[in-house]
């Protein structure tokens, strides 16, 4: 049984505070458990070492906390015991229909080697992923689906087997992009996965200061048919290294190699201040910047591309394959760019 300690009483005549608990997990003991005791605010600290389920959260307010790498959920070989397992995935953070779940911290802790995702989010308001390192999981590292306000920071999203971090509007159905009201993805390292990062069909975020290196695609902000488009968003400060890993064609995309920053059917986007360096392939998305005309024949429009450090790249540092309109090349520091006269 987990321990539980409660903090934060009242003080002469003023209003009593918040009683908020810390609900202890040692191994050998459940994780979820102590997530179904806790109330909105409490926080569910879990111990270093190997914890052999999966976690659904669905109280507001509720940080889900370890103790660093240390602290590592994995699959257990049992009998899936939520819906979160049966998906395949490590931690679910989950709101409802007509209501985002607001609130969640999950932070300092591994999720490793899940068949779908590490964490999952769906339906969420101020969700906080914090210090997590998602690696080996069979599609995504962290994702979050028709969530608002995020904060994915300081992670580490290692050899997953599609994007080390996955942003939607949704996943399963057709839909315009949605504004995530100023989602940020700060300071995160993504290294050997498929993609190191996708934004789909999302609007109004930003992208800043997150390292990706040795995947076969480093970024992509991705729109479609559906409107508004993807976009009105900014990539800046990123800094895009050496993704030249090979990935095969799938149902969705082309094969993949040195592959740095694609927009593909995205609309107002920035791309600045991002240092894109050594990404060469033969895939028909490679090289440092590109923007490239959607699959479903898209285009891209009025996105800014400036101030970038660009270098070493193949087939070019800067390529616009993309017939849309008001897109601009500016004050970049490049050597080839396709068409010539970009740099």
């Amino acid at each position: 049984m987990c321990t539980a300690v409660v903090v934060g009483t009242g003080l002469g005549a003023a209003p009593p505070a918040p009683r908020h608990a810390f609900h202890v997990v040692w191994p050998g003991q459940s994780i979820q458990k102590a997530v179904d005791a806790a109330r909105p605010g409490d926080t569910v600290l879990v111990a270093p070492g190997i914890f052999h389920e999966s976690v659904k959260v669905t109280t507001p307010g509720l940080t889900l906390r370890g103790m660093g790498r240390s602290t590592v959920i994995e699959p257990s070989a049992k009998k899936a015991a939520n819906s979160c397992a049966e998906g395949g995935n490590g931690i679910c953070v989950v709101g409802a229909k007509d209501r985002n779940l607001a609130d969640v911290t999950i932070a300092s802790l591994t999720v490793v080697g899940f068949a779908r995702t590490g964490v999952f989010a769906m339906a969420t308001d101020r969700l906080a992923v914090v210090n997590v390192t998602a690696a080996r999981n069979g599609v995504w590292g962290i994702a979050q689906e028709r969530s608002v306000r995020g904060l994915i920071r300081d992670n580490t999203a290692l050899a997953n087997g599609d994007a080390g971090i996955f942003l939607a509007n949704t996943i399963q159905d057709e839909a315009g992009a949605t504004d995530t009201g100023g989602t940020l993805i700060d300071h995160n390292r993504m290294e050997g996965n498929r993609v190191g990062l996708t934004v789909r069909r999302l609007r109004n975020l930003a992208v800043a200061r997150n390292r990706l290196a040795d995947n076969c695609a480093a970024l992509f902000v991705v729109g479609d048919e559906n409107k508004p488009k993807a976009g009105a968003l900014t990539v800046s400060d990123n800094y895009v290294v050496r993704n030249n890993r090979s990935c095969p064609k799938t149902a969705r995309l082309d094969a993949l190699q040195g592959v740095g920053i694609v927009l593909t059917g995205a609309e107002d986007t920035l791309v600045t201040r991002n240092v894109v360096r050594n990404n060469v392939g033969k895939s028909s998305l490679s090289g440092g910047i590109v923007l490239f005309k959607s699959f479903v024949n898209v285009t891209s429009d009025r996105n800014r591309i400036s101030y970038n450090v660009l270098g070493g790249n193949y087939p070019a540092d800067l390529i616009n394959t993309d017939h849309g309109t008001g897109n601009t090349f500016e004050r970049n520091i490049c050597r080839a760019s396709q068409p010539a006269g970009l740099c």
